[in-house]
């Protein structure tokens, strides 16, 4: 039987379920034939199957029904949602806590500041189509780790110019026709730099730019600004490699693939405006085979049943122990939030917490009520893809004697506090699909993605695109070496890990900084600190440390603060001292 996979991923995979098995769907324009490793692993995790309720399991219609004592003595309840399910059908809870009352979450702790640039610029963030990619000469892959997020789009890239910028080597890297390894940080100033070098080299599109952009002038006078000797600085580059990626791109079809490493760090929105503004004076908007990708806005254009009007809370800074209760569906705060010591003491000091999901995880660990949901496999739902076009349909397809879906559960709340209006699932699915979708190769695709994108207008409230025009330095950098993270091919952020060494504890360093593989450290920012192992990394710049996603360490040294526009978390805009605990040959 057909369906499609929810996680939070580029790839969207049209999935067959046949004999207990998940098989890829050879006849899907993106999938073609295979699947990624967590889905080839998906059935080897072992789920949550009962509910427990401080750490005594009950069962599910006694959790329900202390789930709805619960809320019902409770003044200021937090609904804190995550992406571990992508299925539209995830945020009908929102019906009933908004109803509640309750304090929902505003920003995000993946691409918020990049979103927020791009919509500054075009209007809206539409994704950029394997089936646009396939159509280029020359592909930009921009702080994007090709290989494991967005594997199926490695058989397109083959017989394309590549070119890699990013400071750390990645297999896509190694691979490359060009390959900067420019250091963190400087990614605007590189879309300066080249932009720079575009104006000198009269590379510039006139037509596109006098017909569908605004304030190309001011952006003239604003790269103009920055001495090219400040920006090769900024970037350890010479001119003579500038000059020898322009070549590669002159007159030939470019799309640059962007990740949300580029803008992990408070000026983040204005990075993705620069690149956006370099890949508009070239004109690569609107034309087959060129564009930039990010991470599209999948319900762009569809009818969201679930919007709400509700009081919010920014997501990468709230403070569990404001609340009564907490309600968490399909995350991991304890480990995924920036801050994970203020994390926790606040799950710890707040009044009761609810934990619903599928699988174990730190935040379970300290939830008082856990309720197991059910898979995208045992309930109906709707994916809506921001690596691609397609539209991917997900029926029930199993029947489970455990767990409970977020609609039957909110139909469950809606009986019990006597709301009114909560129409039947297949209704709003149907709604939602209804609203913006054709027929495309025998699948069903956003009519957002019919045309290439930005053909016929750019989203802003003019219709044009417009320029980056301002950015103001940042001050001097503390001292340490700059954190990285990296999704490890193992997890996806911290869901199905497997307790391989790169997840587990271990801290990657550069060869030949005084560190040993095997030594025991003591990794420390000005938020907090966490002990490791050392495994050393020649694929990093001196200046680096890398710690992959799942670590359950990596958000002790991460702040507790938020991008200038987006309300996106900053990660990486943070350094990290070391200090040496014990020399391998001294442990054990």
């Amino acid at each position: 039987m057909l369906t499609a996979c929810p996680l939070d991923c580029y790839d969207g995979c049209s999935i067959i379920y046949e004999d207990g098995r998940l098989k890829a769907d050879s006849n899907h324009p993106i999938t073609k034939g295979y699947l990624c490793s967590f889905l080839n692993r998906y059935f080897e995790f072992e789920r949550i199957k009962y509910p427990r309720l401080n750490g005594e399991q009950i069962s599910m219609d006694e959790a329900l029904g202390v789930l709805s004592e619960k809320l019902k003595k409770s003044c200021k309840t937090l609904l804190f949602r995550g992406s571990g399910n992508l299925g539209r059908m995830q945020d009908v809870t929102n019906l009933f806590f908004s109803k509640l009352d309750s304090v929902m979450c505003d920003g995000s702790l993946c691409d918020g500041a990049g979103d927020a640039g791009i919509e500054e610029g075009r209007g809206v963030s539409l994704h950029l189509s394997p089936n646009v990619v396939a159509k280029s000469d020359v592909v930009i892959i921009w702080g994007r780790n090709i290989s494991v997020t967005n594997s199926h789009m490695l058989p397109i890239l083959k017989g394309k110019t590549l070119i890699v910028i990013d400071p750390i080597k990645t297999d896509i890297a190694k691979k490359a026709d060009f390959y900067l390894q420019i250091p963190p940080k400087s990614d605007i100033y590189l879309a300066i730099l080249l932009s720079r070098f575009v104006y000198m080299e009269q590379m510039e599109d006139e037509d596109f730019i006098e017909q569908r952009t605004k304030g190309y002038d001011d952006f003239i006078d604003f790269i103009k600004s920055y001495p090219i000797s400040h920006l090769l600085e900024k970037c350890e580059i010479d001119p003579d490699t500038i000059y020898a990626l322009l070549l590669a791109i002159k007159d030939k079809k470019v799309s640059i693939l962007v990740g949300v490493g580029v803008q992990k760090y408070s000026f983040g929105h204005l990075v993705l405006r620069a690149i956006d503004s370099f890949a508009a004076q070239l004109g690569l908007f609107g034309k087959d085979g060129c564009g930039v990708g990010y991470l599209g806005q999948s319900g762009f254009g569809y009818k969201n049943p679930f919007e709400v009007k509700a009081k919010k809370v920014c997501k990468p800074m709230v403070d569990f122990s404001d609340f009564d209760l907490v309600f968490i569906q399909g995350a991991n705060p304890a480990t995924q939030m920036p801050d994970s010591k203020r994390v926790k003491e606040g799950l710890e000091s707040a009044g009761f917490v609810v934990y619903f999901g599928l699988y174990e995880n730190e935040t379970s660990a300290l939830s008082d009520l856990v309720i197991p949901a059910k898979s995208f496999l045992e309930k109906n739902d709707i994916k809506l893809t921001y690596g691609h076009e397609y539209v991917g349909i997900m029926p029930k397809i199993i029947d489970t004697d455990f767990g409970i879906s977020e609609y039957d559960l909110t139909k469950y709340l809606f009986c019990e506090f006597g709301y009114s209006n909560l129409k039947e699932e297949k209704e709003y699915i149907e709604e939602i699909v209804s609203s913006n979708s054709f027929e495309k190769d025998g699948y069903l695709a956003s009519l957002s993605y019919k045309d290439t994108p930005y053909k016929e207008r750019f989203y802003t409230d003019d219709s044009f695109f417009h320029f980056i025009d301002e950015f103001e330095e940042d001050e001097e950098e503390e001292e340490g070496r700059f954190l990285l993270t990296l999704k490890d091919k193992s997890s996806l952020n911290s869901q199905f890990i497997n307790l391989n060494t790169k997840v587990a504890n271990c801290i990657y360093l550069p060869k030949d900084i005084g560190f040993d593989e095997g030594d025991r450290v003591k990794a420390s920012s000005d938020y907090g600190e966490f002990e490791f192992e050392v495994k050393i990394d020649e694929r990093l710049r001196q200046d680096c440390i890398l710690l992959y996603s799942g670590n359950k360490g990596v958000n002790y040294l991460t702040p507790s603060k938020i991008s200038q526009e987006g309300k996106n978390a900053i990660y990486q805009d943070v350094k990290v001292r070391l200090e040496i605990i014990a020399h391998k040959h001294f442990i054990g």
